[in-house]
């Protein structure tokens, strides 16, 4: 068997799995067992990486992964033997061997494996757990997000990261924090992080901080998924989920007209509308029209609104500008951080003049290290026919990103100029 392809089998399994297993494992074993619940998923990948190479993939590789873990996670509960400090909530059913089996098993029914992530992702989410470790904890636990890509997601560094997923599991050994779902004010406050976390998590689906690979739908998927779940849930399915959930299914119309069949990006302007999924556009409005009921402004309502005049429009040029540029307004006073800001300017070039947009990003503070804020402004500049200050800033955006799709783009618009 091809060890690439098991590689890349067991990678994607990683994705989409790991984040499932551990919610239900740790709902067995307690959430303060939280890395022996990732050591038993790890090791079951390690196991399925070495089984694959020399026996061929399974069948059902999914499944295969699923009957591992379980059989770890008996084994552990066998081992130990401390049921009521592993598991007070299941240790009458796992002290007998007759019930032991039969538990753990019940536990990977799909309706379980659906309510041990939503309780999960509300776990990570604790208010005892500082907001930026609570995000790091459910990147890395649930969605299976590397250290590397939370720290760029978030402008900062590896080892900062490290540090604070490392103090969120201390947190939640100390306090015995629990799975469970919140209610009230508690439960709004937790559902934010939640949903700023999928968000987070397609963002980097979207436009991915790897170096080879611009674009990763399974990340997409995975975000999609969650948040999908929250939708269904009638404790979580608040309108700012619905929305976000919109805004996704917008932003993932356009996936496969975003690169050329050379691997070169097609910037918004340029792609082809005709191959948008409309399937995904017309799902966008429904959930876009959920959002609506009961009434509620969040940030995902106002960027799924945007998105969706994005989606509606014939063409760049007949896009609805001054409504993009009004929303951008709307957005900056909920959110008034440099990123909005950046948006909000690039809006105006075609809502107002090119001259206003170059006006507002240079009063932007706060994204000197941002590559795209520097193409943007290298970008109007190449439309105002000032070519030589848009080389300048193109060369600064080139030697701030490490993506060589983006390096490739900037190169192709350095020599334009």
């Amino acid at each position: 068997m091809n060890q690439s392809s098991v590689s890349n089998l067991v990678d994607h399994l990683f994705r989409h799995e790991s984040g499932k297993i551990i919610s239900v494992l740790s709902k067995l074993l307690g959430l303060q067992n939280l890395e022996t619940a990732q050591d038993i998923v790890q090791d079951s990948l390690l196991q399925a990486m070495n089984t694959w190479s020399f026996k061929g993939i399974p069948d059902n590789p999914s499944a295969w992964l699923y009957r591992v873990a379980k059989n770890k996670a008996i084994d552990f509960l066998r081992r130990e033997k401390k049921f009521k400090e592993v598991s007070p909530q299941y240790s009458y059913l796992l002290q007998s061997e007759y019930t032991l089996a039969s538990t753990v098993n019940n536990l990977f029914l799909e309706n379980e494996i659906q309510d041990s992530q939503l309780r999960m992702m509300f776990a990570c989410c604790h208010p005892s757990i500082q907001e930026d470790s609570q995000i790091a904890l459910t990147l890395k636990t649930l969605c299976g997000l590397s250290v590397n890509e939370i720290a760029k997601a978030f402008l900062t560094t590896d080892e900062t990261i490290a540090k604070r997923i490392y103090r969120a599991k201390e947190k939640i050994k100390t306090e015995k924090i629990e799975l469970n779902v919140p209610a009230g004010e508690e439960m709004i406050s937790r559902l934010d992080i939640v949903l700023k976390s999928l968000y987070l998590v397609f963002n980097e689906g979207y436009n991915s901080s790897h170096h080879h690979q611009l674009i990763r739908e399974d990340l997409c998927a995975e975000a999609m998924r969650l948040c999908f779940l929250l939708t269904e849930n009638k404790v979580t399915s608040y309108p700012r989920a619905k929305a976000l959930l919109a805004l996704m299914c917008f932003q993932a119309s356009r996936l496969n007209t975003r690169l050329d069949d050379k691997g070169n990006i097609i910037l918004l302007k340029h792609q082809d509308r005709k191959k948008w999924s409309r399937a995904l556009i017309k799902r966008g409005f429904d959930y876009l029209d959920a959002a609506a009921e009961p009434f509620e402004i969040s940030p995902y309502n106002i960027e799924a609104a945007i998105a969706s005049l994005h989606a509606a429009s014939p063409s760049f040029e007949q896009t609805d500008w001054r409504s993009i540029y009004h929303l951008y307004e709307m957005l900056y006073q909920l959110q008034p951080n440099p990123v909005v800001a950046m948006n909000k300017a690039i809006a105006s070039a075609y809502a107002i003049n090119k001259q206003n947009a170059l006006n507002e990003l240079q009063q932007i503070k706060g994204l000197e290290h941002h590559h795209l804020y520097y193409a943007s402004i290298g970008e109007i500049y190449f439309e105002l026919e000032n070519k030589n200050e848009a080389k300048r800033f193109y060369q600064k955006a080139l030697q701030l990103t490490s993506s060589g799709f983006e390096q490739q783009l900037l190169i192709s618009k350095i020599n334009n100029c």
